[in-house]
């Protein structure tokens, strides 16, 4: 069960988004009469809110707050995880303190503490920042793409979303998500602490 807890906090969580975007009432930024929840026209903090953007009761926010509960847990046990395979003790640390946050912070994305929340986004970026500059001092050739490719996604959406161009950046908050998610797992059970001992950076 520990040795498959984030992989499991990962798909459960993603499985419960999934049906509270099934059964979320309608209503976007763009077109507040719109009909259910669109990938390519909502925000996933939509789903948490307790009225849809259209005005009905929204019976999927108790779906999406279980869903961002099991993902704050998943990303939290990760960078824990993480910071014991890093060589270097210092940054394995801050790794470790991400970790402990993100168990809170990314759970208040769904409540009604939302903006502090977001500060988990912060956070994770960093973690994920960290995390590569390691991989990239390693032998982990197809990670290395992987985790570059990750944070490109991260960036994309930030500019897309501070330039308002809304159209794009809710389909790119999709991306980023599930390129996340699937980095995270892919860190987590193909790396070992081997990997990074002998590291340009504070190796053995």
């Amino acid at each position: 069960m520990k040795k498959y807890l984030v992989f499991i906090c990962m798909i459960i969580s993603v499985i419960l988004l999934v049906k509270a975007a099934l059964v979320y009432p309608g209503g976007s930024l763009l077109d507040k009469n719109s009909v259910g929840f669109g990938w390519s026209k909502n925000f996933i903090s939509n789903l948490f809110s307790e009225k849809a953007i259209n005005g009905l009761e929204n019976p999927g926010r108790i779906w999406a707050i279980l869903g961002m509960a099991f993902q704050s847990v998943g990303y939290g046990v990760f960078f824990i995880n993480m910071s014991k395979k890093i060589s270097l003790k210092a940054w394995g640390n801050v790794l470790k303190y991400i970790g402990f946050a993100n168990i809170l912070l990314i759970f208040l994305i769904a409540t009604p503490f939302h903006d502090l929340g977001t500060i988990s986004i912060i956070l994770t970026l960093f973690g994920l920042f960290i995390i590569t500059f390691f991989i990239l001092k390693s032998k982990l050739r197809l990670l290395k793409y992987c985790c570059i490719l990750c944070l490109l996604t991260y960036y994309c959406f930030f500019f897309l979303y501070g330039f308002s161009y809304l159209g794009l950046a809710f389909i790119m908050q999709k991306v980023y998500s599930l390129s996340s998610i699937l980095l995270v797992l892919a860190l987590e059970y193909f790396t070992k602490y081997e990997d990074f001992v002998h590291s340009k950076t504070g190796g053995e």
